[in-house]
This record gives C-alpha cells, structure tokens and sequence, in this order.
C-alpha cells in the first residue's frame, strides 16, 4: 500500500507558508509505515519541536491503474475521507535550506492519520466538499475541494502516469490555509461537512 501526498494544492496555504505556487501536482510519499492504525494512540515524536498539522481530504483507490486519462479518473476511488498529514516543521525547514529530501520531516511512522470512510457515491457534492479541522474546539482549518488548484481527477491522472496505483493506496489531496503547531494534550477533530471523521489526542 502506497500514500501519495500532494503539496501546495491550495493557493493560500503556498502563500502562508512562503512558497510559489506549482504549475503541476507537487507529489511525494509516505510509506505504509506512516499510517496510524486504528485505535492506536498518537505520540508526539521525540525528534522535532515544532510539530504542525495539515488537514486533508484523502481518496482511496479501488482499481489498478497506470496512464490513466482524468476523464476516466473518477473511477479508480471510492470512497473519502479526512486526514492529517503531521509534519516535523523545523526539520524540514533544515532539510530544505539544504536542498535535501524532506521525508525524514514528513514521512516518519504514524505520520499519516485518517477518519472513517465515507463511500464517494454517498458524497452530495462530488465537487464541493466542504472539510474542516478543529483544535481544542477552536476551528483552525477549513477547506472546500472546490478551491484545489488541480482536482481529484486531475491528481489521479498526474500521479498515474509516473506510479501505478493500486487497490488500498490512499491520496492526500492537499491542506488548505491554517496549518499550525500542535503540542502533547491537544485534541483534534475533523469533519466532512457536520459529521465528525476523526478525533484524535496528542500524546
């Protein structure tokens, strides 16, 4: 099981964070060690001090395919949910001021957590998904995959050309504005429109 990430899909957080916004899907991976499991706790890694959540829209893919066109894409996932895609801040801002891999700040276990699924056919607006994160109680994020500089068809197709997807492989969407630090203690909580996906204690 592969993760596909996908970076600076959403203007305003390649704004906040500094960065130029990309004429094509920015992609990088996780391995399948990153994935939290179920009703495992999450703990605060003891090798960054600046630890910042990115609450995502993630698709799961439920066809093998390669080259596949984006007008056929909408096939090949079933199903979305939220995620968070934890970074270690300050260790990438090292890696990147030395122009190394970052995965070292992004791809490290239980790095990528993610809600209950909700099957796509269930979906309203297919479109228009409106997503949010919340810490504390306090709204931090929120996010609308109307806003994505290149869609969930569009990401498929991209990725497929250079990875072949397969049946289980998960795909971060991108994180909108609002990403921010968390510490030990805090609770976080994020929704598909008014239901609760996933809540979750740093520990």
């Amino acid at each position: 099981m592969k993760i596909f990430c996908v970076g600076r899909n959403y203007v305003a957080h390649a704004n906040e964070l500094g960065n130029d916004v990309p004429d094509e899907p920015i992609i990088f991976l996780k391995p399948k060690s990153a994935l939290l499991q179920a009703h495992t706790p999450f703990y605060y890694p003891e090798f960054t001090n600046e630890l910042d959540y990115e609450c995502e829209l993630v698709l799961r893919i439920s066809k093998n395919g390669k080259y596949i066109q984006e007008r056929f894409a909408n096939k090949y996932y079933d199903a979305v949910t939220t995620g968070i895609d934890f970074t270690a801040r300050d260790v990438q801002r090292e890696l990147q001021s030395k122009g190394l891999p970052w995965e070292k700040s992004k791809a490290w276990d239980n790095s990528a957590v993610i809600g209950k699924w909700v099957p796509f056919q269930n979906v309203k607006n297919k479109k228009d998904i409106n997503f949010c994160l919340y810490k504390n109680k306090e709204l931090v994020q929120q996010g609308n995959s109307n806003l994505m500089i290149n869609n969930f068809d569009k990401v498929i197709a991209h990725i497929s050309n250079y990875f072949s997807v397969n049946i289980g492989d998960l795909v971060f969407t991108g994180t909108p504005a609002g990403v921010g630090e968390c510490v030990v203690g805090d609770e976080l909580e994020a929704f598909i429109e008014d239901e609760s996906m996933l809540n979750l204690e740093i520990k």
